[in-house]
């Protein structure tokens, strides 16, 4: 029994003393070891990028897009009935053509000969009534010499009247033969091209039947929406027409064709007049000269969509930082030689996309932070980038 109890009691001694033992061993490494300092955390000064203030005289644009439309464009239509006898080359879709030629022409015939009858008609008449004048006269004169009735006289006058009227009818009839002559032939009222065309040769086509739709290429119009806000930055108004005496304003396209960017240069005509109540927005009538020129480059084609930037007016003594420039309450920081934050209000002429135009309250050549710092106290430290 006695052995049993001397185990028993040396499995538990044994793991206590082991405790006891580490104890006293840390406890002598802490009393041994070297004491700690306290140090106290360095300020985290944060590393801000700047730009200098530069005054400049920038000139504000607009941009838009819209899609070009010929300046104008008309339906070429038949004056006169008949059968198709020529069809130009020219009259396909797509075709160009010169003010004055010929695109169709209706069988003349059946007009010549009207022409010709009025023309004898009138050579009829106008020698009915050189025998209606002298007679009047003859009866005049017998009516002086008291050898001739009134009656005579009366009727002669009246034959005379009538020859007259014949007279003014059958030229009338002549002018109106002569004109449905020269309409067989359908002329160009202008340099253009055609848009499509719906006659061939031998069709018959009735008087006011439309043959093809035409427009002209001396012009072209682009339609630039301008939000209404935005027209304070251009010298545009919508109660009267842009002054002559004033320089146009300038417009700069751009558009992608053929795998290339292509540029052209424009001139604003007119604005529309109307505010659209759900867009607010006004449109702006761009207008380029000779779209298709070859000496241009590119041709301006109908129906290209292109980028619109409107050329507006003048600022001088504008300063133009990024827009992350730009913190809370609309104001700006700006770094001192002291490496300090300094508060400023800042005037906001403008912000378009990622720039920021402004127009008072930064100083030449003043440091502008361009980090939008968060819990920034006025006079704060900070590093510059490139110190």
């Amino acid at each position: 029994m006695a052995p049993a109890c001397n185990t028993l009691l040396k499995r538990r001694l044994v793991p206590l003393l082991v405790l006891v033992a580490g104890v006293f061993v840390g406890a002598f490494i802490v009393a041994t070891g070297p004491e700690l300092e306290p140090q106290s955390t360095p300020p985290l000064i944060p590393v801000v990028n700047t730009v200098p203030a530069v005054m400049e005289t920038v000139r504000l644009a607009v941009s838009t897009h819209g899609t070009v439309v010929p300046k104008s464009e008309s339906d070429l239509v038949a004056e006169v009935s008949g059968r198709i006898v020529h069809v130009s080359p020219a009259l396909v879709s797509g075709g160009f053509f010169a003010e004055g030629d010929i695109l169709v022409e209706i069988e003349r015939i059946d007009y010549e000969v009207a022409h010709a009858q009025a023309k004898a008609q009138l050579a009829a008449v106008q020698s009915d009534l050189v025998r209606a004048q002298r007679a009047y006269r003859r009866y005049q004169s017998l009516a002086e010499a008291q050898s001739g009735s009134q009656a005579q006289e009366d009727d002669a006058l009246n034959r005379l009247l009538v020859a007259r009227a014949s007279l003014e009818e059958a030229v009338a009839r002549q002018t109106r033969a002569e004109r449905d002559l020269e309409r067989t032939r359908l002329v160009a009222p202008y340099d253009g091209r055609v848009r499509s065309e719906r006659v061939d040769l031998g069709q018959f086509v009735n008087r006011g039947e439309s043959v093809a739709t035409l427009y002209s290429t001396d012009f072209a119009e682009i339609r630039l929406p301008v939000l209404d806000q935005e027209l304070a930055y251009l010298p545009l108004s919508l109660a009267r027409p842009p002054d002559a005496a004033s320089p146009p304003v300038e417009v700069i396209l751009k558009a992608e064709f053929a795998g290339a960017e292509h540029t052209w240069h424009a001139e604003v005509v007119r604005t529309e007049g109307e505010l659209d109540s759900k867009t607010r927005m006004v449109n702006v009538i761009a207008q380029v000269a000779g779209p298709y020129d070859p000496s241009s480059g590119s041709p301006l084609t109908v129906g290209m969509f292109v980028e619109a930037e409107i050329l507006g007016r003048e600022a001088a003594n504008v300063v133009v930082v990024p827009r992350t420039a730009l913190q809370a309450n609309g104001r700006m920081y700006v770094v001192g030689e002291d490496s300090r934050l300094a508060f400023r209000d800042v005037d906001i002429l403008r912000v378009s996309g990622e720039t920021v135009y402004v127009a008072g309250g930064i100083a030449e050549g003043e440091l502008i932070c361009t980090n939008n710092l968060e819990a920034a106290v006025e006079g704060q430290l900070v590093q510059l980038t490139d110190a």
